[in-house]
């Protein structure tokens, strides 16, 4: 389980950052202003976790448990909230209500995970979804070009077996990116440039935590 610190933000869109030599680098811009709405301690809950929300909501459109919660925190309504797993000393840092500061998570050239859901292309072929080849285009073979083949034998077993690749529902899930390096850090800003393109489309949603298969997942002490 990844339990490095890590944010809520909004994937804004791509930009590009250049570089006093010239050089490009494509970056995605996010917006993260997350705010802690509550915490889970191992004396009351068994572990350690921030909870962090993300988006104002109208009181209005929030039905009373979850408006009762917020009222009870002392913090506006949030649109989204999350919990992010981490050790008891980071969560004694930072209070109910705050704002996690940007530079204080992360710092450039950092390696982060982001975390999304992608976006949905509806009913698709084997060949968008699953990247088949497709069949040959000669010999005689007509209307199988974009089909996915066999799929399975015959009498034994005489069934298909499950999860064998076929058409269906494409996207729309979510997906996490590993290892992306953060080109700077706007804190007065509130925004992260992340070195290449992230899971989702504009104004989705995305989780932000140090890399935890690679070193530089938290940031220098």
């Amino acid at each position: 389980m990844n339990s490095h610190p890590g944010t809520l933000g909004r994937k804004v869109g791509m930009s590009q950052v250049v570089a006093e030599d010239g050089t490009v680098t494509p970056v995605t811009v996010i917006e993260a202003k997350a705010v802690i709405v509550g915490k889970r301690t191992q004396e009351k809950n068994g572990y350690d976790a921030l909870v962090l929300g993300f988006g104002q909501r109208k009181a209005k459109h929030t039905h009373k448990p979850l408006a009762g919660q917020f009222a009870k925190a002392g913090v506006e309504p949030m649109r989204v909230t999350r919990e992010f797993r981490c050790d008891a000393e980071y969560v004694g840092k930072y209070e109910v209500g705050a704002e996690i500061p940007l530079d204080e998570l992360f710092e450039p050239g950092q390696f982060i995970d982001v975390r999304g859901v992608s976006r949905g292309r509806g009913f698709s072929g084997v060949m968008r979804r699953h990247n088949f080849r497709g069949s040959g285009a000669s010999h005689g073979a007509h209307e199988v070009k974009r089909h996915g083949g066999s799929i399975g034998t015959n009498m034994t077993p005489g069934r298909v077996f499950p999860g064998r690749k076929m058409a269906g529902q494409s996207g729309n899930k979510a997906v996490s990116v590993l290892n992306q390096k953060i080109v700077r850090v706007l804190a007065d800003k509130g925004l992260i440039l992340v070195h290449g393109g992230v899971p989702g489309a504009r104004n989705g949603l995305v989780e932000l935590r140090g890399a935890v298969k690679k070193r530089g997942g938290k940031p220098a002490a």
